[in-house]
C-alpha cells in the first residue's frame, strides 16, 4: 500500500495519475536482470516461462526463503484447472466510482489521447503477446464482471494467455471453452460498473500480494504466484533440482523395494544418495548441478 500511495503521489505531481512513467518502472525494477519493453516494464525471455509452465506452486517456495513471503495468492476459482498460466503482468487498479475523481481523470485522459476514453479496455488494447492480465478490482462481485467471453477471447487471442482478476467475471459459459488460463473471485451476469480506472501498468494488490508491472505470474490448480523478475532464473534453478528428485522419488517407489522413510525426504543410504545424485547430474544443467553440489543436501518437501 505505502508502494502504490508513493507511485499515487509521483503521478499526481506529473499529471500523469493513471500510468507509471517509463522512468518509474525502471526505479521499482531496477533489480530487473533482463531486457524491457518500450514502456520499461521488464521483459523475462520466454525460454524461462516455458520452463515455469511444467511447475507447481510446491515447486516455487524458495522464493519465501528469499525474503518474498508474501507473493502466493489462492481462494480464486480457476477457468480450466488442469492447465498452468504463465506470463507477465500487466496490471490494471479499478475503484470504487467517484465521479469527481473520474471525471478529472477522465479529462485529462480525453486531453492526452486524442479524445479517446479512459476504462478497463485502454488496459486491455495494452496488452501484448506472453502478458497475463492482473486486475486488482477490491474482490467486488458488485462491480460486475471485468470481463465477459468477449473481450476475454480478445485476451487470450492476444497474449495467448489469460487473465488474474481479484474480482468477478461474467459469461462463463463462454470463457471456458476457449481453454485459456483464468483465475478469478466470482461469476456474475451483470457487465462492469460503479468502478473508475485509477492505474494502468502500477504496482496492485491481489489478495495478499503486491504485484509489479513484469512480474512473473504462475497459477496452478492451488493458486497463483506472483515472482518478481531479479528472482526467476534463481528460482527455476532450485525448482529445477526439486522437480527431478520428486521424479526420481517416484521411479523408486515403482520398483516396489522401498518404505516411503528410505526414499523420500532426506535418505541416509550412501548407494541410495549417490544413485539419486548421478541422476540428478544426468538430468540438470551442469551450473545447476554445481549448484547442487554447493548446497550438499536433498530437497525435503
Amino acid at each position: 500500500m505505502k508502494l502504490a500511495l508513493l507511485a499515487f503521489a509521483a503521478l499526481a505531481a506529473t499529471a500523469q495519475i493513471n500510468s507509471l512513467s517509463k522512468e518509474q518502472l525502471l526505479q521499482y525494477t531496477k533489480q530487473n536482470p533482463f531486457e524491457r519493453f518500450p514502456d520499461g516494464r521488464p521483459k523475462v525471455p520466454d525460454a524461462l516461462l516455458e520452463k515455469l509452465r511444467a511447475m507447481s506452486s510446491e515447486e516455487i517456495l524458495s522464493i519465501i526463503r528469499k525474503g518474498y513471503p508474501n507473493q502466493y495468492v489462492d481462494g480464486f476459482q480457476i477457468v480450466n484447472p488442469s492447465k498452468n498460466l504463465v506470463g507477465r503482468a500487466m496490471t490494471l487498479q479499478l475503484m470504487p466510482l467517484r465521479p469527481d475523481v473520474a471525471d478529472v481523470d477522465q479529462e485529462k485522459w480525453r486531453a492526452a489521447h486524442n479524445g479517446a476514453r479512459l476504462s478497463h479496455q485502454t488496459a486491455i488494447d495494452m496488452l501484448q503477446k506472453g502478458d497475463v492480465f492482473v486486475v486488482d478490482a477490491n474482490a467486488n462481485p458488485n462491480a460486475g464482471g471485468v470481463v465477459g467471453d468477449n473481450l476475454a477471447y480478445y485476451i487470450w487471442k492476444t497474449t495467448g494467455n489469460g487473465f488474474v482478476i481479484d474480482g468477478a467475471v461474467r459469461d462463463l459459459n463462454g470463457i471456458i471453452p476457449t481453454g485459456m488460463g483464468g483465475y478469478f473471485r466470482t461469476g456474475v451476469p451483470a457487465a462492469i460498473n460503479n468502478v473508475m480506472v485509477s492505474g494502468l501498468n502500477v504496482p496492485v494488490r491481489i489478495g495478499r500480494a503486491t504485484v509489479l508491472p513484469g512480474d512473473v505470474v504462475l497459477g496452478d490448480r492451488e493458486g497463483v504466484y506472483f515472482i518478481p523478475p531479479h528472482l526467476v532464473q534463481d528460482i527455476i534453478d532450485e525448482a529445477e533440482i526439486t522437480h527431478v528428485h520428486d521424479e526420481w522419488t517416484k521411479k523408486k517407489f515403482d520398483e516396489g523395494k522401498y518404505k516411503s522413510t528410505e526414499i523420500y525426504g532426506r535418505p541416509t543410504n550412501p548407494a541410495l544418495i549417490k544413485e539419486y545424485e548421478t541422476y540428478l547430474q544426468q538430468h540438470v544443467e551442469p551450473r545447476i548441478w554445481e549448484r547442487y553440489q554447493k548446497r550438499n543436501t536433498v530437497p525435503n518437501r
